[in-house]
């Protein structure tokens, strides 16, 4: 029976044997039927490839970072994907901080199957320099709170941190055009990954022959399942990625129907994740629009300024517009300067006559108003 996921301090006996005697009627203590996924809740923070999934109890948070090192020698043109797990005290007394211990490993090497050898992700795209550098991606996972199958919940937050991270761009100069310039995102538009498929991980726990088997386990049904296998697929139904964690063995014509089961899943889950990055991508499109139009030129010359001469400023990369304004401009601006001084100079002889009427009043007043 595996226990690496499994807290079994937490169920009595009495407890586990209700469970069992429900799953032999087909039910689940959630009130589930055996092949009904939780409620999927997908959250996306302020800055690009960050996530945060929720699938029922269990909470998983993914960032994504990146940066340019060096390739390996048998894949010069290629860049790397590597995944990290971290799990918390908080998330389960069960996880010890410090090293990762078998479940972290296992639950990265998973997720970095399905995506790596499915080559889900494009990392020739990734390739600066050939030979020289590239860019490495990071997705690290962090387990908050553990309320069972913690496969697909890390697996569902990779993928949407992927699909919303942007690398800075880049381009090659300098004298041998061998000098790489990494572009802030002020002067140019951060690029995408690119994603040919989603890789979907679906477990499924196992119970003997009697009970069968149901999907996405919660913690108390890994307390007392005898078995567990995650099957990766995408939208298409392709296999990318089977891993049996051992525990009891399943039969050839059981894969096949969890297989068949997965593929639909692996659509339903597919489409949820799409929904929620693309409502990300339209409130970031609108934020950007939204913060370039404050910072647009106001018009305070009134309506019967022309517009054309207003706007008439040469936009160049690295000058500063207000050196290119037109002679016209410059010249009613002149006109204007003029127009202040000789309004300043009335009506500090106007003061001057006022302190004479009004004894004892301080200078700083201002008697006209």
């Amino acid at each position: 029976m595996e226990q690496r996921l499994a807290n079994t301090w937490r169920l009595t006996v009495n407890e586990k044997k209700f469970i069992e005697t429900a799953l032999q009627s087909d039910l689940r203590i959630d009130g589930r039927r055996p092949f009904d996924y939780r409620k999927v809740t997908i959250k996306f923070g302020k800055e690009d490839g960050s996530a945060e999934v929720q699938l029922g109890h269990t909470h998983v948070m993914a960032f994504v970072t990146a940066q340019l090192v060096q390739p390996y020698r048998d894949r010069p043109n290629e860049g790397t994907l590597a995944i990290y797990t971290e799990f918390s005290p908080m998330a389960d007394p069960s996880f010890e901080p410090g090293r990762p211990g078998e479940s972290a490993v296992e639950l990265g090497r998973v997720i970095d199957r399905g995506l790596r050898e499915s080559r889900a992700v494009d990392t020739e795209s990734l390739c600066v320099l050939s030979g020289k550098l590239v860019w490495a991606i990071r997705v690290d996972l962090h387990i908050l709170d553990n309320g069972g199958n913690l496969v697909d919940a890390a697996n569902i937050a990779a993928l949407a941190a992927l699909l919303t991270f942007r690398r800075p761009d880049c381009s090659l100069g300098g004298e041998d055009g061998q000098e790489v310039i990494v572009h802030p995102p002020e002067v140019r538009e951060p690029l995408p990954l690119i994603i040919h498929h989603l890789p979907i991980a679906v477990s499924f726990a196992f119970f003997g022959n009697e009970s069968g088997m149901v999907i996405d386990p919660t913690h108390h049904e890994e307390a007392v399942m005898c078995g567990r296998m995650t099957a990766t697929l995408n939208a298409n139904g392709d296999v990318c990625a089977i891993q049996k964690a051992g525990g009891e063995g399943v039969l050839q014509s059981v894969i096949m129907h969890c297989l068949r089961i997965a593929s639909v899943k692996a659509g339903d889950i597919t489409e949820n994740i799409k929904k929620a990055v693309d409502s990300y991508n339209i409130e970031r499109a609108l934020k950007k629009v939204k913060r370039h139009s404050t910072s647009k030129p106001m018009d305070v010359d009134g309506a019967g300024s022309n517009s054309k001469e207003k706007h008439n400023f040469v936009h160049q990369k690295g000058i500063n517009t207000e050196r290119l304004k037109p002679v016209d401009e410059e010249r009613n601006a002149n006109q204007n300067d003029n127009k202040e001084d000789e309004t300043k100079l009335l009506e500090t002889n106007r003061e001057t006559k006022d302190e004479k009427n009004f004894i004892g009043a301080p200078s700083s007043w201002n008697v006209n108003s």
